[in-house]
């Protein structure tokens, strides 16, 4: 059986796509899936088992000049890939009109997506030649494990659901592996981020213990705070810029992760490394950590600034 999923971005998202794969994988005997996907992205499904073809899109980069002479090849490109195979299940999992409308409908297949009640945007589900009702409030992951389950005809594992992908980094972990701890201090909102200060206190809070503490980055903006973080502390490490597949092998050797909500902190989740994430005015009950060891401090206010390096630490604690 070959099933196309289409769940482009972001990286949350299709980090929390892959434990259904693993239900399906395991609930139906000689299973494949080709996988549409964001380009900034393609490492992702590459990692899991169950996985054949990476279809990757560039949407974000498209848009920006859609009517281009040479995006529109891409996009030509794009479809003649997409359109290569015929699929005995296609399931949107993103159920954006975006991905209905530009990928979903042009795939060789019978279309399943989310009903009209269950989706964020309803009119997507015009598209799906099957549509499935998934109630809105449970985690993320449980949402799109149930939509598998009921597209593909299984009975949905009363399990933890398993991204299967820490495996696939057990064989390069860095030679360091377990004596160091991940501070995951990017993100994209203002009102994700903890306040340098605290960050510095808690980096100082560890200094006896003897573990480094790596700084990863992706902008410059990033690094620049990193480099302030670090200052005049040796036990702090500023990583260099690293591919995805790079960080997650250092988040795969970590002792623990110490992180805000940003995709890094759901993919220190997928590979099974103990974190404490840090929520401000974010409802961690629908998109928190999901998995193993996944601990959540939460501010009773919700802003950011209130939690305490003490408080971390005292969690952080009992892994290290």
């Amino acid at each position: 059986m070959r099933v196309l999923i289409v769940k482009t971005s972001s990286m949350g998202d299709v980090l929390h796509t892959l434990p259904a794969l693993t239900d399906a994988a395991n609930s139906i005997p000689n299973i494949t899936f080709d996988w549409v996907v964001e380009e900034n992205f393609c490492q992702i499904p590459s990692w899991h088992f169950a996985v054949d073809d990476i279809i990757p899109v560039a949407i974000r980069r498209w848009r920006k000049n859609w009517f281009a002479k040479s995006i529109r090849q891409e996009r030509h490109q794009f479809i003649a890939h997409l359109q290569r195979k015929q699929y005995d299940c296609i399931i949107d999992a993103q159920g954006l009109i975006k991905s209905a409308f530009l990928i979903t409908r042009k795939a060789k297949g019978i279309k399943h997506g989310l009903d009209r009640q269950s989706i964020k945007e309803p009119i997507a589900s015009w598209f799906y030649d099957v549509k499935h009702h998934v109630p809105k409030q449970m985690h993320a992951i449980e949402r799109v494990r149930m939509l598998f389950a009921k597209s593909l005809n299984y009975s949905q594992p009363d399990s933890i659901g398993d991204y299967a992908i820490a495996d696939h980094f057990l064989t390069s972990l860095p030679p360091d592996n377990q004596k160091y701890l991940i501070f995951l201090h990017a993100t994209t909102r203002d009102e994700k981020h903890w306040t340098e200060s605290a960050w510095r206190n808690l980096i100082e809070l560890i200094e006896p213990t003897g573990l480094k503490i790596k700084l990863p980055w992706g902008a410059p903006h990033e690094q620049e705070r990193a480099l302030r973080l670090a200052q005049g502390f040796e036990h702090v490490e500023v990583l260099p810029k690293l591919s995805l597949n790079e960080i997650a092998t250092v988040i795969a050797g970590a002792k623990a992760v110490v992180s805000v909500d940003t995709g890094l902190s759901h993919l220190t989740a997928a590979l099974d490394r103990p974190n404490i994430t840090l929520f401000g005015n974010t409802d961690p009950k629908l998109i928190g950590g999901y998995g193993k060891n996944q601990h959540s401090i939460i501010s009773a206010d919700k802003m950011m600034q209130t939690i305490t390096a003490d408080e971390v630490y005292q969690q952080l604690i009992t892994f290290i």
